[in-house]
């Protein structure tokens, strides 16, 4: 069982509101999250369901008409005291401080992460010279180091080119070298590798497992794919329509999922299945203007019940074996239905001793 002195960090009831025309749209919804030190999280979902806001919110970066409405986000650094970021102040010099130090993150586009103006050895040399305390002689050479060990060929010369001069394999690494270079204790991955053809998204997978292991931070790692799940994490937090609806040991929710969308997500992979067509769960996420009662996926849900899951606040998670949570209220009786014999990747290569005991 792991304590909070285990956990570098732990998000409790976190809530971010944006306030529309429409109305108030909550897109994370009481998530509660706990990244242990050393091991990777993985936050997965379908597009829609909040994983990104959820990120920049642990980050404080949600912009107005966004605002943090509630919960906590508290850091335990292991060698400081625990500092709850959610009651930092928007600018505050303590968080600015946080914010790619001890944090930082592995943004979804490089190219908006990096700025266009700027050389890229000029923009990671900036980060040490924030956070590091040193001179502008060893913030290039540390640059250098970093961009030599995120693999990217010469360097010295690369560190004076401009985004634009560099593949979109050779940014990405840049992206994470920035991430990287004050060795943060926690790394927040988010989609790294959704613009990068399958040869290098399985590189650039590779080198942040290489990394993260090197270093010994700890790292939420955001995707849709259950096969890099399967690769890269250690625990799952299955994520839909801003909750969460399934957690627990990447093994045990792979092999053994209780929530009807989880079941559904291991379905759709490529190669789990038999069928000629590929299953698919039906319809989409909906909008946050409308959010059904009862159990959010219950629309979408084959195994629904009416008068039961479409009923009430939604189900909360609740423990059905040691570290696994689900919130569906018919996860005893689906036991059986939704258990799922293997789960592969067309676009990565899955070890079987990743998934089989």
């Amino acid at each position: 069982m792991k304590t909070n002195s285990d956990m570098v960090l732990s998000v409790d009831g976190l809530r971010t509101e944006f306030r529309t025309d429409g109305g108030t749209l909550r897109a994370v919804d009481g998530v509660s999250l706990g990244l242990a030190r050393g091991r990777v999280l993985a936050l997965v979902g379908e597009s829609g369901c909040g994983k990104t806001v959820t990120a920049y919110s642990i980050l404080r970066l949600i912009r107005p008409p966004g605002h943090l409405a509630g919960g906590s986000i508290v850091l335990r650094p292991g060698n400081g005291q625990p500092v709850d970021l959610a009651a930092l102040g928007d600018e505050s010099r303590e968080l600015r401080a946080i914010r790619g130090s001890r944090v930082a993150m592995i943004f979804q586009e490089p190219m908006s992460a990096l700025s266009p103006v700027h050389t890229v050895g000029d923009q990671i040399d900036e980060v040490l010279l924030l956070h590091a305390g040193v001179d502008r002689r060893e913030a290039r050479r540390r640059t250098v180091e970093m961009l030599r060990r995120v693999g990217i060929p010469s360097p010295e010369t690369r560190a004076d080119q401009f985004p634009h001069e560099m593949s979109g394999g050779m940014r990405q690494r840049a992206v994470i070298a920035m991430a990287l270079v004050c060795r943060p204790e926690v790394l927040i991955a988010d989609e790294p590798t959704t613009a990068l053809d399958v040869t290098i998204q399985a590189q650039i997978l590779h080198l942040i497992k290489e990394l993260q292991a090197e270093n010994g931070c700890s790292v939420l790692f955001i995707t849709h794919d259950l096969g890099v799940v399967a690769q890269m994490a250690d625990e799952v937090a299955v994520m839909y329509l801003g909750r969460i609806v399934e957690s627990g040991p990447v093994r045990e929710v792979l092999k053994n999922p209780r929530h009807p969308y989880t079941a559904g997500l291991l379905a759709s992979r490529p190669g789990t299945s038999a069928a000629r067509h590929l299953p698919v769960i039906a319809g989409q996420v909906p909008s946050l203007h409308a959010i059904p009662s009862g159990c959010p996926f219950h629309p979408r849900c084959a195994h629904r019940l009416p008068g039961l899951c479409d009923a009430g606040p939604a189900p909360a998670l609740q423990e059905i074996s040691p570290r696994h949570q689900t919130a569906c209220l018919r996860s005893k009786e689906l036991t059986c239905l939704l258990r799922t014999p293997s789960v592969s990747s067309a676009s990565t290569t899955i070890p079987s001793s990743v998934i089989d005991p």
